[in-house]
């Protein structure tokens, strides 16, 4: 009892730092007051903030995408014990992601400015839009599942844990990746883009295209002719040309996480 416990509380630690660590990528990405924000003013050689900025980005790249591969969560459960994997990740990549918020360096180079105040919230309203795609889509999903607080609170109340279900609410009759469009909505919706915003949604957008490509490896390989069925009928980012029709409700949880 004394061991659940323990794994309850280190992945309620897990997710409140993930939460706060959300809380603070929205400030981040829209510059609101936070000490170390997206865009600013250049503060070192701009080789050198570049070569940083890249370096973080690489960072939790690959935390990211690694961690959450099925062959590194067979050797990685033979150490940390199954209940905690997912809140483990969670943490990894909460850990990654404010690493590159405190380590981040402004270019201070402009790109574009939109002054036109319509404009102007029209790009904010999608920025907002993106954020609460991605927030909403995870409760869709199975929030808690997802951030790893089910893992450890089912075995807490004696319960057996059992898997998600591959199912399709709403979004994901449009896009398969809608949280991930959520995030590029929110990393490109902005009224003032620098050259340092500009690497940072390039890149991102980057890992999400490549990202998708392994994730869809590790869907297809748990659920074989149901998800290259689904992924056959379904646009990958944009909610363009093809849509499911049909009642069926599936959807596999997205293996990058977050």
């Amino acid at each position: 009892m004394l061991k659940r416990l323990l794994f309850f509380v280190y992945g309620a630690a897990a997710y409140l730092t993930f939460l706060g660590t959300f809380l603070y990528a929205i400030a981040f990405v829209g510059g609101f007051a936070v000490p170390r924000r997206l865009d600013g003013r250049l503060e070192t050689a701009q080789p050198a903030a570049l070569a940083i900025d890249c370096a973080l980005l690489v960072i939790f790249a690959v935390q990211h995408s690694v961690m959450a591969r099925r062959w590194f969560k067979e050797r990685w459960t033979l150490i940390v014990p199954w209940a905690i994997e997912r809140s483990t990740y969670v943490l990894c990549a909460s850990l990654a992601l404010l690493l590159l918020f405190w380590q981040w360096r402004p270019i201070g180079v402009e790109i574009w400015s939109v002054d036109d105040p319509i404009a102007r919230f029209v790009l904010w309203t999608w920025f907002a839009a993106g954020w609460a795609t991605v927030l909403a889509v995870t409760f869709l999903i199975n929030h808690f599942d997802l951030f790893g607080l089910r893992q450890v609170f089912l075995p807490l109340i004696g319960r057996p844990y059992t898997r998600v279900p591959f199912r399709t609410p709403l979004p994901y009759r449009y896009v398969r990746h809608p949280l991930y469009l959520g995030f590029l909505l929110a990393f490109w919706m902005t009224p003032t883009m620098t050259l340092a915003h500009l690497v940072f949604a390039i890149a991102t957008t980057a890992y999400i295209v490549l990202a998708i490509q392994f994730e869809e490896k590790d869907l297809v390989a748990e659920y074989g002719a149901a998800y290259e069925r689904y992924r056959r009928g379904v646009p990958m980012l944009l909610p363009i040309g093809r849509g499911v029709r049909t009642s069926t409700s599936q959807h596999a949880r997205s293996s990058a996480g977050l």
